[in-house]
């Protein structure tokens, strides 16, 4: 082979190679942040599954009922009742801050969603969100203004 056919090749390379690879790389750096979202989601998912078990190893504080009872609870009750909202509230900033974006892309609104609903959940509850003024304190102020967000509008629609 002459210089000149060695010259027009690198030129096709060049001209077809290179925007190829910058492609294929763009492409795999996409499947990446995929991956990693979806195993930080899987990751919260089973922090959250975690709780609900302390919630069945703590059932006298009535925690798992939709409905809430005036039940009268033993300040030792009170304060483990306290340390479970702490402890979701805590789980809930770290789904936010790991998943929750303003402009999210379809995927991560589809996981975001399931925390939404966890969230609204427990907003639904008036001990909670009696708590929450205290739970709150010092928390990611974006968070705390999405919490409040969500319980004033449950508070709303309970009205």
């Amino acid at each position: 082979m002459s210089f000149e056919t060695w010259e027009v090749l690198s030129y096709i390379v060049t001209v077809f190679g290179f925007p190829f690879a910058i492609i294929v790389f763009m492409i795999e750096q996409r499947k990446e942040r995929q991956n990693e979202e979806e195993e930080t989601w899987q990751q919260l998912s089973d922090q959250y599954s975690e709780f609900c078990k302390l919630l069945l190893n703590n059932s006298d504080l009535g925690l798992l009922s939709a409905e809430q009872h005036a039940v009268h609870l033993t300040i030792e009750q009170q304060e483990r009742k306290y340390v479970m909202f702490e402890i979701l509230t805590a789980l809930f900033e770290r789904a936010f801050i790991l998943v929750f974006e303003p402009n999210m892309n379809r995927q991560t609104q589809r996981m975001w969603a399931s925390w939404e609903d966890y969230i609204r959940t427990w907003c639904r509850r008036q001990d909670f969100r009696d708590a929450l003024p205290r739970l709150l304190q010092g928390e990611d102020p974006e968070f705390v203004a999405y919490v409040r967000g969500i319980a004033a509008q449950v508070t709303e629609n309970a009205s």
